[in-house]
């Protein structure tokens, strides 16, 4: 038997955020009364105490933060089931493409070159995140396959196929103490500050927060820090910054991914037309100047 409403859940899931009755309230549109009614329902009903509460302050307690983070996913997976249900329905679908800006390595108008001579091809959208975010854009059905970076984005519960893989570059002001270097090492940075990331739970940086790569050059412009990156993300490095290769860092792969539960063929005809283009790349890359000449 189902013990929870998805509205209950909404309900729940809006204090466990804000908490604070009033801003949760507002939030769902709903009177505080009628919130504080609705939470002493569930709690009730589960049996156990979700929040604890005064007249100054409200806090999850260890039952709270379990259904906070397991409730969440329930909510994602019902938005999700619903958009996948509406959209197979309608045979004038688009399909969305997520990615940061300037997140796809050179490679976009290959993709959708590629992809416009399938028989079958629709419109594409293209969604533009934030630093973090385009995973929940997978999860939550927001969009159908997207332009992920690994390992910085976590693949959990994704298929992917990696499309290129670079490596990564340190980005410093010109006349910083690593700008005329041939390359670094790790251990060259040490000491130095790096951002952290809008969104990113638990990430090493300890400057200043940041929300995209743009934010980023800006900070390292007036050197309130440096960044590491994939090298096509600083192609070509904007003025007054330098670029030096990071030796010793792990490679980052561009990946294309989609939810492992969509099997639409929407998006298995997209996923092979990207693959055709990069088989497609990668002989070009061989048979010009620098490969093996083209057999007759």
């Amino acid at each position: 038997m189902v013990e929870l409403e998805t509205r209950e859940l909404e309900y729940f899931i809006a204090l466990a955020d804000e908490l604070h009755f009033g801003r949760a309230a507002a939030r769902l549109s709903i009177a505080q009364p009628a919130l504080s009614k609705a939470i002493r329902r569930i709690e009730t009903r589960l049996g156990v105490q979700l929040f604890i509460r005064s007249s100054r302050h409200v806090e999850l307690t260890s039952a709270g933060a379990a259904l906070r983070e397991h409730g969440r996913h329930a909510l994602n997976a019902v938005s999700a089931a619903v958009r996948s249900a509406r959209r197979a329905g309608d045979t004038q679908t688009r399909l969305r493409l997520v990615l940061k800006p300037g997140g796809d390595a050179g490679l976009l108008s290959g993709i959708l070159a590629e992809y416009a001579q399938q028989p079958d091809a629709r419109r594409v959208d293209i969604l533009f995140s934030g630093a973090a975010d385009r995973t929940d854009f997978l999860r939550d059905g927001r969009a159908d396959v997207g332009l992920l970076y690994a390992p910085f984005d976590d693949l959990e519960g994704l298929d992917h196929e990696t499309l290129l893989a670079e490596d990564r570059v340190a980005i410093v002001p010109s006349g910083h103490r690593l700008a005329g270097r041939a390359t670094v090492s790790m251990s060259d940075l040490a000491g130095e500050t790096l951002p952290r990331w809008k969104g990113v739970p638990g990430g090493d940086g300890t400057g200043p927060e940041v929300a995209d790569v743009v934010q980023l050059f800006q900070m390292i412009t007036v050197r309130r820090m440096i960044g590491v990156l994939p090298r096509s993300l600083v192609e070509p490095a904007p003025p007054g910054l330098v670029r030096v290769p990071v030796a010793d860092a792990p490679p980052s792969r561009l990946v294309l991914a989609w939810n492992e539960q969509d099997r639409r063929p929407l998006v298995a005809s997209f996923v092979a037309a990207v693959l055709g283009s990069r088989r497609h790349a990668t002989r070009a890359r061989a048979d010009g100047p620098g490969g093996q000449a083209a057999r007759p």
